[in-house]
């Protein structure tokens, strides 16, 4: 069997879990991991390549998994790829994925390449269920929740308040809201309705706790639109019980065939890491590039343009034989 050669491009908390994800495919290669520091070894004793000399492995890498953030670096990372790759991406802005889309599309279209951009859970495996159960039941309302997780943005604006050393910061479905939508019910949910934020801040040395809690409460964009929560704790706690990356949520449609006749359809995950799980679904899509670029696609495409065989390392006669 002939092996997809992949290429990783930066190695952060998604790049180790992209890692470890091809290191369990037996139908992928790791060829090479591409990073803008100097001297980094991988977990797995892989030694990383400067990024300036990834266009020397522009015909040895088959498809190049792209682990940079969608805020500063895959709206110019992902058009400069595509450019000498066949590529996967996770960008999650949602606002600006047409924008994205176009720009990657005309990228890839001009080089003969294909990239597939959005990839991991949401946007990703939830925006199919919201595809696919809106196609089944046309009449009904979607509702999306996350959490119980960390947010990693919402952490970040909590550390940069004066006073605060540390923080991490959770966001949480409220149940009643879940009770209602699962009920069948139409509702007209607010943010605040449907999620709770908690913050565990470290605060600095002789800081004002009730200033930064609230500045916390009062932060517009982040907290000011939620009931939020903020608890102080040492540095020792926050590294005992606050360091991992849990996250999760649901994807529910609530609808109806017939006045008389509801339905609820739901899709829910519940992750001990976000990013090694984001990572496993960026594996897999890495596989449907490779098998749809050895057909001549060209362009970029979204996991909607995905045949779901095209992820599985099974044939389609052994996917009929056993799960179908």
């Amino acid at each position: 069997m002939e092996k997809i050669k992949v290429g990783i491009l930066g190695y952060g908390n998604l790049g180790r879990g992209v890692e470890l994800a091809i290191s369990k495919a037996q139908d992928m290669e790791l060829v090479a991991v591409f990073t803008r520091r100097d001297n980094v070894v991988t977990d797995m004793g892989k030694a990383c390549i400067n990024v300036n000399k990834i266009e020397n492995y522009k015909d040895k890498i088959d498809v190049l998994i792209l682990c940079g953030g969608s805020a500063t670096d895959l709206p110019f990372q992902g058009v400069e790829m595509v450019k000498l790759f066949n590529t996967v991406d996770s960008f999650d802005t949602h606002a600006k994925i047409p924008e994205y889309f176009a720009n990657m599309d005309k990228a890839a279209k001009e080089s003969g390449k294909l990239g597939i951009i959005s990839v991991g859970w949401d946007p990703g495996l939830f925006s199919i269920a919201r595809m696919l159960f809106g196609a089944i039941l046309p009449e009904g309302n979607d509702y999306t929740f996350w959490g119980k997780g960390v947010s990693q943005g919402h952490s970040d604006a909590i550390r940069r308040i004066k006073g605060v050393k540390d923080g991490k910061q959770y966001t949480i479905p409220k149940e009643q809201a879940l009770e209602i939508v699962r009920s069948g019910e139409v509702a007209d949910l607010t943010a605040r309705d449907k999620h709770l934020r908690e913050c565990f801040v470290v605060a600095e040395e002789n800081a004002d706790k009730a200033a930064i809690a609230n500045e916390i409460k009062n932060m517009p964009n982040y907290f000011a639109d939620y009931d939020t929560i903020v608890h102080f704790i040492s540095e020792e706690e926050l590294k005992k019980n606050h360091s991992k990356m849990p996250h999760g949520g649901f994807v529910i449609r609530s609808g109806k065939t017939t006045d008389e006749h509801k339905h609820i359809l739901e899709l829910s995950i519940k992750l001990d890491s976000n990013p090694e799980f984001t990572s496993s679904v960026l594996a897999a899509y890495a596989r449907a590039i490779a098998k749809l670029a050895k057909e001549g696609k060209k362009g970029a495409v979204s996991v909607f343009d995905i045949p779901l065989s095209y992820l599985s390392p099974a044939s389609n006669e052994e996917l009929r034989k056993h799960l179908l």
